[in-house]
């Protein structure tokens, strides 16, 4: 009868106490060359981002917040090729001529690009881009309106 007592104490205390469980789902990152290439073949639409690995602060808190995300990592890579290119190591031609395009000087950049490369437009015809940093909750309203736009075309 004891036995039995303390293994329900047991049980239920166990029900009680929350395991935190680390999120393993990671954003699938490809380089310029094979993401665009896959974007065509898809069909989808891209997210570029130039960024600096552990030596900016908008890059690290993009890392820490946004891309850590799981709502972020799903859409990201179920419906988006995401491409990084890190401002850190020297770049290819195809990133330094698709870093010019958008002027971005050799600072952090984040694009929304359709399957052929164009930057894809909020609804007011400006360019969806930008260097700052943006809460989840709103990168992914970009991302929304980033697939609404891109899908429009077809």
């Amino acid at each position: 009868m004891r036995f039995t007592v303390f293994a329900l104490l047991v049980v239920l205390l166990l029900g009680c106490v929350s395991i935190e469980t680390k999120n393993t789902e990671e954003i699938k990152w490809y380089n310029l060359k094979e993401g665009v290439a896959l974007a065509r073949k898809l069909q989808r639409p891209c997210v570029v981002d130039f960024y600096f690995p552990g030596g900016c602060r908008r890059c690290s808190r993009f890392s820490q917040t946004v891309y850590s995300d799981l709502r972020v990592i799903k859409k990201m890579n179920s419906e988006f090729i995401p491409i990084r290119i890190n401002l850190a190591r020297p770049l290819t031609p195809q990133e330094q001529a698709l870093g010019k395009r958008f002027k971005y000087n050799h600072e952090c950049l984040l694009l929304f690009l359709d399957e052929e490369g164009n930057i894809i437009e909020d609804l007011t015809g400006k360019q969806l881009c930008f260097t700052d940093y943006v809460e989840p909750e709103r990168f992914l309203k970009y991302l929304d309106l980033a697939l609404k736009k891109a899908l429009k075309k077809h």
